[in-house]
């Protein structure tokens, strides 16, 4: 399982990152006795001289600029008197007058209204690609607290849309960011309130969940099979998980964090939108990317040395697991989150099924190599440099093997120079691991040393190799994984040899 007390992100799973509100302040309020026909007339005019002078389809002007670039404040405005239009609308349809001449003038005015919204958030998104990027996105958060959020600015007291105090903390990239995160909100708080969620939510996932697939497609992840890596040459496939790594890395850092930053943001009025619209553009390519590790794991022929690249990817995974689980933690996108664990459970077992083709790779070794004057075997060297590295992995491969039964003594020979000195007890399932290989090492050692004619020559092969055993155990991270009782037994066992001598 994925280890605890990882480093967790800036925002809760189960509620927006951003909660403050940049709706208008000077909205109407309803009163107590309703709207008078006149305030009701008053309204509905004021909001149609705001709303024709926007109207894209009868202005040729408005058709190629945008009113949030042109002026803040009439943007504002023009939000506040939709606002305001609905409010209206809303009241006269509770007051059973929705046969009302105004009631119909201001659904013509908020169809309008709407369009033009529309227009100006496929704008904002289309325009600001490069500042509403995941990693703008991502290190704008990270640099500005929930406390410098919009709810602390008032477009009508910072009509140039000053931010004040949290200006000196971001850079102009991020500030820009930031502006164009708080249009969005705006105008999706609108919509949304004025009952079209739907063509808000359509404009958003189609630009940004093409961002996304860009920054997956760039980061190298593709759909691979597990007939295609069968085939892939040693090198290729090396140099695709060092891409996988690398893309894991940013992917967490960047991508997701990211767009769940910006989701939980623009539409932080909507819990039910927001977990829509990150699961519909992040899902896809999510599940790609953590269905990879799955698919290296499957191959079906693997050398020993492969393991470290296993161990590589679970670290990966494992090690963000705690931001897998907030980023994806939404209902909606828990495909992507099995995904990740399916994986975790294949390298596990590929894992330890290369421990034991190590094992076998030991006992089967059938050279008759004489090594000049009982000099160090190749077997020990490639073993012990094996076995290190292994060691370097340590806190994972605990994480693997933590409910690996014991293994089997069994297959070991009865009569050794070295099986007279086994690690008896251990205290975790690694350390039972690890001297177990090391005997498995000493042992085959032990049938080599039968090759020597003189007896001396003999003693001082099986010298010399547990020499080198012991001094690489206490070079490496070996010697925290192995008990001193078990140093120290072995090390009496060199003593004796040397006697023989």
């Amino acid at each position: 399982m994925p280890r605890k007390g990882m480093r967790s992100l800036c925002f809760n799973p189960e509620t927006p990152l951003f909660q403050g509100s940049v709706s208008p302040s000077s909205s109407i309020t309803l009163p107590a006795s309703g709207f008078s026909e006149s305030m009701i007339q008053q309204i509905i005019d004021t909001a149609a001289i705001t709303v024709a002078k926007w109207d894209w389809e009868t202005s040729p002007y408005t058709k190629v600029t945008s009113m949030f670039y042109e002026s803040k404040m009439e943007a504002m405005h023009f939000i506040r008197s939709v606002n305001d239009l609905q409010k209206i609308m809303h009241f006269l349809v509770s007051d059973q007058d929705s046969g009302s001449k105004n009631l119909i003038r201001a659904q013509r005015l908020m169809q309008i209204a709407m369009k033009r919204l529309q227009k100006e958030f496929y704008q904002i998104l289309s325009m600001n690609r490069a500042h509403l990027d995941p990693e703008s996105v991502s290190t704008r958060s990270s640099r500005t607290s929930t406390q410098s959020s919009l709810s602390d600015y008032d477009y009508d007291a910072s009509p140039d849309y000053e931010i004040g105090a949290a200006k000196e903390s971001i850079s102009e990239v991020e500030e820009v960011s930031f502006m164009a995160m708080s249009d969005l909100k705006s105008i999706a708080d609108c919509m949304i309130g004025s009952g079209y969620a739907k063509e808000c939510v359509q404009i958003y996932n189609m630009i940004r969940k093409s961002i996304i697939n860009e920054g997956i497609y760039k980061l190298g992840i593709e759909k691979v099979s597990s007939s295609k890596i069968n085939k892939m040459e040693s090198g290729v496939l090396n140099l695709k998980i060092k891409d996988w790594l690398e893309a894991m890395k940013i992917s967490m850092r960047t991508l997701f964090t990211g767009e769940r930053i910006l989701c939980d943001f623009v539409f932080s009025s909507s819990n039910s939108i927001r977990e829509s619209c990150f699961s519909e553009i992040t899902k896809e390519g999510a599940v790609l990317l953590f269905e990879f590790p799955e698919v290296v794991a499957k191959v079906k022929k693997s050398s020993p040395e492969r393991i470290f690249q296993l161990l590589g990817m679970y670290t990966a995974i494992s090690d963000n697991w705690p931001e897998i689980e907030t980023i994806f933690s939404f209902e909606s996108i828990s495909a992507v989150r099995s995904q990740a664990l399916n994986s975790m459970a294949r390298l596990n077992e590929s894992v330890r099924l290369l421990l034991l083709d190590f094992e076998s790779m030991i006992q089967k070794d059938s050279s008759k190599t004489i090594v000049p004057g009982g000099g160090i075997h190749p077997l020990t060297i490639y073993s012990m440099n094996y076995l290190t590295a292994l060691a370097d992995n340590g806190n994972i491969l605990t994480d693997i093997i933590s409910d690996w039964p014991p293994p089997a003594k069994s297959f070991l020979p009865e009569i050794s120079f070295y099986s007279l000195v086994s690690n008896e007890s251990s205290a975790a399932p690694i350390s039972d691991h690890i001297s177990r290989l090391i005997l498995v090492l000493l042992c085959k050692l032990d049938s080599k040393a039968k090759y020597y004619k003189d007896v001396a020559v003999l003693y001082l092969f099986l010298a010399n190799n547990l020499q080198y055993v012991i001094s690489t155990i206490h070079k490496s991270n070996l010697h925290s994984l192995l008990s001193k009782e078990w140093i120290t037994k072995h090390k009496v066992k060199v003593t004796k040899i040397i006697l023989n001598l």
